[in-house]
């Protein structure tokens, strides 16, 4: 076998491999892709992103999952409840007015009500008290942990 054969069974092999071995099973959503053009990690938002919506002008957005979602939060594994629909504005490395998501702390629940990213850290506003946590624990999005069965 010469040379440019051989180079020729290579490229055909490698690239029969290539689409395989580097594709995602289960590539982040539009919603999860507009994190991150804000600045935000993907793993703000569940796995179970199906439709998102964002007005490019004023910021205004909504995300609908199929069910209610609930999962354990990172580090200190607080228990966070995402709505069907969440709602909210965002701009570069602010999320306001945020309505969707509520997060168990002190025996209560707390409406997240803005998420503000701060260099290595995420600044997560409930009224007026905040909590900050590494960037670094959110960049998976993560799956539900339990949904309601639709009735």
């Amino acid at each position: 076998m010469d040379n440019k054969t051989l180079l020729f069974l290579f490229l055909f092999l490698f690239s029969l491999y290539a689409p395989i071995s580097y594709s995602d099973p289960n590539p982040p959503s539009v919603a999860h892709a507009q994190l991150t053009n804000y600045g935000f990690p993907i793993g703000l938002l569940p796995s179970s992103v199906q439709a998102y919506n964002l007005n490019q002008t004023s910021g205004h957005f909504s995300v609908h999952l199929g069910d209610s979602c609930k999962l354990t939060l990172p580090p200190d594994n607080y228990v966070a409840t995402y709505s069907r629909k969440i709602t909210g504005k965002i701009d570069q490395g602010r999320i306001a007015d945020l309505q969707g998501i509520r997060v168990r702390a002190f025996f209560q629940w707390w409406s997240i009500t803005g998420i503000r990213s701060s260099g290595d850290n995420l600044v997560f506003e409930v009224g007026m008290v905040t909590a900050k946590f590494p960037t670094k624990n959110f960049v998976e999005s993560p799956k539900c942990e339990g949904q309601r069965s639709s009735s």
